[in-house]
């Protein structure tokens, strides 16, 4: 899961896509062993590409000499949708975001945003409603 996406962007619509990896890989990824941290998505050609995603290496397959970690991995989606988040992410200030990676059945999902990057003074209000949040669960809990 993607902790920072929803504090430094402002998420406009959700999508769900399936990553082309290797066995090794959804292994790896089915164990838990997968970071979003500083991950992108960004267009490549035909397609939506997920960059610097860390992938550990799936240690009972033993040594890949050639494995790289955080090598880019090809989205699998339509192409209506490919088209339409291209158009949505050359406009003004909207990016694509990694939000987290699941399984659905024995298939690996990645749940994605589509985003725009939040001010300083949006994610100030952010800190301070959580704060709030948390200060009245506080309060309700001693009052139990």
């Amino acid at each position: 899961m993607n902790k920072k996406a929803h504090f430094d962007y402002e998420i406009l619509e959700e999508f769900e896509a399936g990553l082309a990896l290797r066995g090794s890989e959804v292994k790896s990824i089915k164990a838990g062993q997968i970071s979003l941290k500083g991950a992108f998505i960004f267009a490549l050609g035909e397609g939506l590409v997920l960059n610097n995603a860390y992938v550990s290496p799936y240690a009972p397959a033993g040594e890949s000499p050639n494995y790289d970690p955080s090598a880019p991995r090809q989205l699998l989606l339509k192409k209506k949708e490919i088209a339409y988040l291209k158009g949505k992410s050359q406009a003004d200030g909207l990016t694509i975001v990694p939000l987290s990676v699941y399984t659905k059945g024995r298939l690996v999902k990645l749940k994605f945003a589509l985003a725009k990057g939040k001010k300083k003074f949006d994610k100030r209000s952010s800190i301070k409603k959580r704060e709030e949040n948390i200060n009245i669960h506080r309060m309700l809990r001693e009052r139990s």
